[in-house]
């Protein structure tokens, strides 16, 4: 789903290689492309958050393979 507009009088909506006129759309259309707006941008944001929580645990699993250096593992 994207909106794609040409010029700022004109809003277009493609959906499933379709295009839809925005503003011709009933208010329940139009209410239901803000809420999938919304999920996608929430998507992106727990998607950035994932990327920094395995760049963190990364960063951990690299200190605690340099401490474990200085210590015998048990056979």
């Amino acid at each position: 789903m994207s909106q794609t507009p040409s010029n700022e009088n004109e809003a277009i909506l493609t959906f499933e290689d379709k295009k839809y006129d925005l503003k011709s759309l009933p208010n329940e259309l139009k209410e239901l492309i803000k809420g999938m707006q919304v999920a996608d941008a929430q998507l992106r944001m727990h998607e950035d958050t994932l990327k920094v929580l395995a760049v963190g645990r990364q960063h951990l699993a690299m200190q605690l393979k340099s401490k474990l250096e200085h210590i015998d593992p048990i056979k």
